[in-house]
């Protein structure tokens, strides 16, 4: 009779059951097999908030087939996920399968390879109450503020609404920042650049005006500006001051979830959905041809920085075969944790640090291999040594005025040679100064100033929305890309290009839950509840005596807004468009039915009439001259057509600009990529102009 193995996904099962071989069945339990009941709150308030389970509806014949298998098995070993909701089901499954949680039938696996399944069987352990616990009063909290807020909100401003712990207080971050943005009173001011040379260089240098005798000169506008140009234009540049240095910079750690969401947006464009996705396939396991099935990544759910000597050691012989010794660093670098980091899993690493991009890519997808590359170059370089650079300041006098100059040049290019971070906010290019001397007088090629205004923060993408969460402690590394993922479907936020920006019915919902539930979109409430999970976690928190003290709070405070607002329904602002009603003439509104956003004519009940949203563009259609459309793909991705079709058949990727097309007037379209430039898609025109300049004219 053979050993039951039960995990979670097909794929491991397939992995991991060539790793065991004969001996072993390992068959998928397809995530959760039980759950709180779908119509109903499913908890006992009144009786230490016991959950109702339910067998999960489609699930009979998979459950019927676990219990044949494991009465016909020798023994059952639960393998699933190695976080707090596997170790749920795990619990669930052992109850269902009258296995006895005395015995130690709970395995774990960090990597799925061969080495990392067989580690995992040699450590059987019992199944962890307190991550039971834990995982229990998530859902269970949950579900207390989801199924008895919502109906709330159902009778104040719409039906069909939800609210949640964590994804109020998410709605609420992008709202803030969107109520920051309005508020925002730009300023004006002006800047003053020299391009100088020095005798003998090659390439002239741009300096930046800092003073005008002592503290920072604040130039306000275009009369100042001009006035202190004319100071400064008669004389002479003089080298005041020279600072040499050398700066070591570090390679960043391995990622953690957060992190690889962040720098996967920010390189790859993925969304942190796309992103996880791809993440548990890569863990899960890959057939790599003759290698056989194997996981790629280690756990994708953490927030441990942590790494084991076995990965530290291939990735260090990897780097010293393929870069040289002195790609090293002269002593390990170990990177520390955040406080409060869940350390029962490693960073996110390659398994096997010596299988490089090019040698997987032809077995993966283009997904795998990208987000794979990166996961494996952000590993190897947090190995390396440092980049080691020169820099140099100077200080420029010029009469009265003091300018500035900085740069650097790479002495030993280190980890950069493979892996660079990316940045929301790219710094300033630094580039290299020529050699400079104290006493040494400068030629002013050029002295202008420039207009600048004040910017009001930007609005969040998706890395940065997922790295705000994190700041704040809002979720765990499980919880980012499900909660993005809902509120975006659910239309309290909308993307606007790569940002994200609330909707009205976000604003409306914030404002009533900061109005009658202020500690649900507070965060740091939001934060303090998830610590609380992270006491239970440990064993060092009851999670009844937990949930009872929030719903003590809770309760009342639902009764008082019931109360407060009896009768009362708060109405969502409608957007109003140009669109003119055919009907009856009025402006046209943006609504939302089952099917998204449509036109509506606000005169409802007395005139119906609706119109599909259509996002028109400057543009004009080069085959028939109508207006061209912005639509979206089954898979998001904006795309332009003609608003003629299926009349007209013109469909493009390429963006339409306001320009002209200089040989037959046509609409020109930006090509994909950063300076590709325009092209004119007109038949026989062929038209094309490169970003930097040069074109076919």
């Amino acid at each position: 009779m053979a050993t039951l193995v039960i995990v979670e996904s097909p794929a491991k099962a397939k992995t991991i059951q060539k790793y065991l071989g004969a001996g072993y069945e390992v068959v998928a339990s397809m995530g959760h097999i039980r759950d709180l009941p779908k119509s109903l709150l499913g908890v006992d308030v009144k009786h230490d908030f016991k959950p109702r389970y339910v067998d999960i509806a489609g699930k009979s014949a998979l459950i019927r087939r676990l219990k044949e298998l494991a009465a016909q098995s020798s023994g059952v070993i639960l393998a699933t996920d190695p976080d707090r909701e596997g170790e749920a089901i795990s619990w669930h499954l052992a109850q269902m399968l009258k296995v006895d949680l005395n015995d130690t039938n709970r395995v774990t696996f960090n990597e799925i390879t061969k080495s990392g399944v067989q580690q995992g069987m040699k450590a059987p352990r019992r199944v962890d109450m307190d991550l039971v616990n834990a995982q229990q009063a998530r859902r269970v909290l949950d579900r207390l503020v989801g199924y008895q807020l919502s109906p709330f909100l159902w009778k104040k401003i719409r039906k069909g609404l939800s609210a949640g712990r964590v994804q109020s207080a998410a709605v609420s971050l992008v709202v803030d920042r969107e109520n920051e943005i309005r508020a925002f009173v730009s300023e004006e001011y002006w800047t003053v650049d020299a391009l100088l040379s020095a005798a003998g260089a090659d390439a002239p240098f741009t300096a930046r005006l800092y003073s005008a005798g002592k503290g920072k000169l604040k130039i306000r506008d275009k009369e100042q500006a001009d006035a202190v140009l004319a100071e400064i234009r008669p004389e002479v540049f003089t080298v005041s001051s020279v600072k040499r240095g050398v700066r070591k910079v570090s390679p960043a750690p391995p990622f953690i979830t957060s992190t690889m969401q962040q720098e996967a947006s920010r390189k790859l464009g993925f969304s942190s959905k796309r992103t996880m996705k791809a993440a548990q396939e890569l863990y899960e396991g890959v057939e790599l041809g003759e290698l056989g099935a194997m996981g790629l990544i280690t756990y994708m759910r953490t927030d441990s920085l942590r790494i084991s000597e076995d990965a530290r050691r291939e990735g260090n012989e990897y780097i010293r075969a393929r870069y040289g010794e002195k790609y090293l660093p002269e002593k390990a670098r170990y990177y520390k944790s955040r406080k409060g980091a869940q350390d029962a899993h490693e960073a996110i690493r390659p398994s096997v640090p010596s299988l490089s991009p090019d040698r997987v890519k032809p077995f993966l997808s283009n997904d795998q291999y990208r987000l794979y590359k990166l996961v494996w170059e952000r590993f190897i370089a947090s190995l390396m040594a440092n980049c080691v650079q020169d820099t140099c300041q100077a200080e420029i006098a010029a009469g009265k005025y003091v300018f500035k100059a900085s740069g650097y040049t790479v002495r030993f290019d280190g980890y950069t040679t493979l892996y660079v971070e990316s940045r929301d906010e790219e710094d300033e290019a630094g580039g290299a100064l020529p050699p400079l001397t104290e006493g040494q007088v400068l030629s002013l090629r050029e002295l202008q100033s420039a207009q600048h205004f004040t910017q009001p923060p930007a609005r969040y993408n998706e890395a940065t929305l997922i790295k705000a969460m994190e700041e704040n402690g809002i979720g765990r590394p499980s919880t980012y890309a499900p909660t993005i993922s809902t509120i975006l479907t659910r239309e309290y936020i909308e993307r606007e290009g790569k940002s994200l920006k609330p909707t009205a019915l976000g604003e409306v919902t914030t404002q009533l839950m900061k109005e009658q539930f202020p500690e649900v979109v507070d965060t740091e409430f939001t934060a303090n509840m998830e610590r609380q999970l992270d006491e239970v976690e440990s064993g060092d928190c009851d999670w009844v005596q937990m949930l009872q003290t929030f719903y003590n709070g809770f309760e009342k405070t639902l009764a008082k807004a019931e109360e407060q607002l009896s009768g009362e329904r708060i109405p969502v602002p409608e957007e109003e468009t140009e669109e003119l009603c055919d009907k009856c003439g009025r402006r046209m509104v943006i609504k939302s039915g089952r099917f998204g956003k449509f036109l509506a004519c606000p005169g409802y009940p007395e005139c119906k009439n609706t119109k599909p949203l259509v996002n028109k563009t400057s543009g004009v259609c080069p085959k028939c001259g109508g207006a061209i459309v912005a639509k979206k793909s089954k898979r998001g991705r904006v795309f332009y057509g003609c608003e003629s079709y299926p009349k007209c058949d013109f469909v493009t990727w390429n963006e339409p600009t306001a320009q002209a097309c200089p040989n037959c007037g046509k609409t020109l379209f930006r090509k994909k990529g950063r300076g590709a430039g325009v092209e004119c898609l007109a038949e026989g025109c062929g038209y094309e102009k490169a970003g930097r300049g040069k074109s076919n004219e």
